[in-house]
């Protein structure tokens, strides 16, 4: 969000920077306008397990959050290239405490795969929460349902279904009222270990429980190998049920069947997978395409959002896994022969693929990619955009302690599995970019530090903060690479420290270049420099771009005030 009243506060220097930064994002609005196709990625940075819905002229997407906070955002888009983050699923920090636990709730493990639906003037987000407790006890996995008449908020409590086992769930509403919960779990009789059947249950919305017999659907085109993600379909009178196989990476795929009667018998299409990228090589632009759902649109056309990993970093990305679109065709089977001759969703007919460039949905409305993101701090509620790992503690930030600046508490607590710190940010959007942050920052404690976070998990970061070190300021980068503990592997004493910095780390050529100024961005200094790939994903989640503040284990009232930060991002080609 570009805001242009905080240049005041800061006088001309910070006008001359806000204004080149608006230049940058129209540059970039104009020109991704010039063209008739849109690019995929639609949704950039860690958003997997995209679910769409529309309503009338709108459409929605919610995406997996796993451990962060908020969670479950949407997204709001009235052409379906351009989209707009609305608000979270998940806001109040005092219902995910308990039942459905986000407090310390372990890496990869909180909010997966949700579906969003809408009947009769309410939404619906249906979800599983998988927490571990530790010490060796079995993983609880709760699914529950929230609710809302508007996607911005406010969202209901989690009612939590009883006795559904499994994640991924879907909630399906059929034409004669009765509401229905898909999901997946372990058969009774599994062939072999992460074999996944699909199950299907009539739903109590009035008193949020399963009712009647179960029905076992389909195991899957591919035996079942981790089989999840359904979404149920009706079109002219039969049931499509559409799921992922194969598994999150290279082998994800989307298979589907169809049934006269929902609750079964399903037929497995001949022609799956529908979508997948496990037939191109290993160095194509995306790949672990997969985990989808589809959407038909008021002109009866239909498409489809997928998930897939941008190739940028050694066959992977930082950014993780990101919501994807692609056209869908129905197709009725040509053999003669064969009754009845079922019609089966084409994907990307063209081609069979996510590409990365793709006619627009409505030649009328062309993609304006903004690779920008300016935060001034001067509203009285944090942007959207920011997110912390796990619920965030109390009053580890204030917005109202300064005016126009963000004021971020040294807490005891450090980056650490299961942990909760003064620590926010958020999404990397591309490979390359530069992100800069101004900070008011005077340690008088041993070890106390500020500065700014890229972090991917609890034990995989890079801090580039400013610290108190045998009496002196201390500029210091800090890596965490997974399994290690964090080493301090540059450090340099600033003798004329004047109290403020601004902190840069600009990504090129798979490099991360760490630099600061002390004149407010008047000139910058080269402070050190590390591979990118030292950051990528090889989890559920993508980077985040964040400020840090810690005492490193000791009690302590001292904070930092951020002034701003910016990002911008370049879309490596």
């Amino acid at each position: 969000m570009i805001r242009i009243s905080a240049c005041a506060k800061s006088g001309a220097r910070k006008l001359r920077c806000l204004a080149g930064f608006l230049c940058i994002a129209i540059f970039a609005l104009e020109a991704s306008a010039q063209s008739d196709a849109f690019r995929n990625p639609i949704l950039r940075g860690g958003y997997p397990d995209p679910s769409i819905v529309r309503v009338g002229d709108d459409f929605y997407i919610v995406n997996s959050t796993f451990e962060y906070f908020p969670g479950l955002p949407i997204h709001h888009s009235r052409d379906l290239v351009n989209w707009t983050l609305a608000g979270y699923g998940i806001h109040d920090p005092e219902l995910y405490r308990d039942e459905v636990n986000l407090v310390d709730v372990q890496s990869d493990g909180g909010i997966h795969a949700p579906s969003i639906r809408w009947h009769d003037g309410l939404f619906y987000i249906i979800t599983t929460n998988v927490y571990n407790p530790g010490g060796g006890q079995p993983t609880e996995m709760v699914n529950f349902i929230i609710t809302a008449e508007d996607v911005a908020g406010p969202w209901s409590e989690p009612h939590v279904i009883e006795g559904a086992p499994g994640i991924d769930p879907d909630i399906f509403f059929d034409d004669d009222g009765k509401a229905w919960y898909v999901g997946n779990h372990g058969p009774a009789d599994p062939e072999f270990p992460g074999q996944g059947e699909i199950w299907l249950q009539e739903l109590d919305l009035e008193n949020w429980r399963l009712i009647g017999e179960r029905h076992f659907l389909w195991r899957g085109a591919c035996d079942g190998t981790w089989a999840e993600g359904p979404h149920i379909y009706k079109r002219d009178g039969r049931y499509y049920l559409l799921i992922a196989e194969g598994g999150t990476s290279y082998n994800h795929a989307v298979m589907i069947a169809v049934s006269d009667e929902i609750t079964g018998p399903y037929i497995s299409n001949d022609r799956n997978p529908i979508l997948t990228s496990r037939n191109l090589s290993y160095s194509n632009w995306v790949h672990s395409t997969g985990h989808a759902d589809m959407v038909e649109l008021a002109d009866g056309r239909w498409y489809m959002v997928a998930l897939g990993k941008r190739n940028d970093e050694q066959g992977d990305s930082n950014m993780g896994r990101e919501s994807h679109l692609v056209p869908v065709e129905w197709e009725r089977e040509p053999f003669e022969w064969k009754d009845p001759r079922y019609e089966w969703p084409v994907v990307a007919p063209a081609t069979g693929r996510v590409e990365r460039s793709t006619p627009l949905p409505f030649e009328e409305a062309p993609q304006y990619r903004n690779d920008t993101f300016i935060d001034d701090f001067d509203n009285e509620t944090l942007d959207l955009q920011w997110n912390f790992r796990r619920v965030p503690l109390p009053g580890v930030y204030s917005l109202d302690s300064r005016e126009g600046y963000l004021r971020l508490y040294a807490h005891e607590n450090v980056i650490r599995e299961r942990g909760r710190a003064a620590l926010m940010g958020v999404r990397q959007q591309e490979s390359d970019f530069r992100y800069s942050v101004r900070m008011e920052f005077e340690p008088e404690r041993e070890n106390v530090e500020a500065g700014v976070s890229l972090f991917q998990k609890d034990d995989n970061f890079l801090n580039f903060t400013l610290a108190r070190n045998g009496g002196e300021n201390v500029l210091q980068l800090t890596l965490a690479e997974r399994d290690r503990a964090p080493v301090t592997i540059e450090q340099r004493t600033l003798g004329d420290y004047p109290g403020e910095i601004v902190l840069r780390v600009v990504s090129r050529d798979r490099k991360y270049r760490y630099e600061y100024s002390l004149d407010r961005g008047e000139s910058f200094t080269a402070f050190a420099e590390t591979d990118a790939a030292r950051l990528l994903s090889r989890g559920y989640t993508g980077a985040y771009l964040g400020v840090y503040s810690s005492a490193n284990g000791n009690s302590s009232d001292e904070y930092a005030d951020f002034d701003w930060v910016r990002y911008e991002g370049y879309e490596r080609i």
